[in-house]
């Protein structure tokens, strides 16, 4: 049996919902749904562009928490408040994914908690090599 390890952000919101940031049980990592807050503070107001970067970057850090890195990831789930600005997203993930190409979604929705917040990502890492 794989051991399970649950990885914190810190996030007020990881004990009162009941989630980890990420979890790692042999060698796949799901990252819960990552948003562009850093220090209580939304990076990137009003620019879908610079909250994905923001959130790739929160997102390569927990994987290399976990011993692995974007090279590992197989899926990428975005969910956006405004498909019309679907290119923002699709700049920010080709500079993160171009060479790794996971598979991806990309899902409009009505909105988050904060309503400055314009998308949420949730990644699966699969570490390649890795014993389970």
């Amino acid at each position: 049996m794989s051991e399970r390890i649950n990885y914190r952000s810190g996030a007020v919101w990881e004990d009162l919902v009941g989630y980890s940031r990420a979890v790692k049980v042999g060698n796949c990592i799901e990252i819960a749904g990552t948003t562009a807050f850093v220090n209580g503070e939304l990076v990137g107001k009003n620019d879908l562009y610079l909250q994905c970067k923001c959130i790739f970057e929160k997102i390569e850090q927990v994987l290399l928490e976990a011993g692995s890195s974007l090279t590992d990831v197989v899926r990428t789930r975005t969910f956006v408040t405004d498909i019309s600005h679907w290119e923002e997203f699709a700049k920010a993930h080709a500079e993160y994914f171009a060479n790794i190409r996971p598979a991806a979604s990309l899902i409009e929705v009505k909105g988050f908690i904060d309503p400055e917040m314009l998308v949420e990502i949730e990644v699966t890492a699969i570490i390649s090599g890795a014993k389970v």
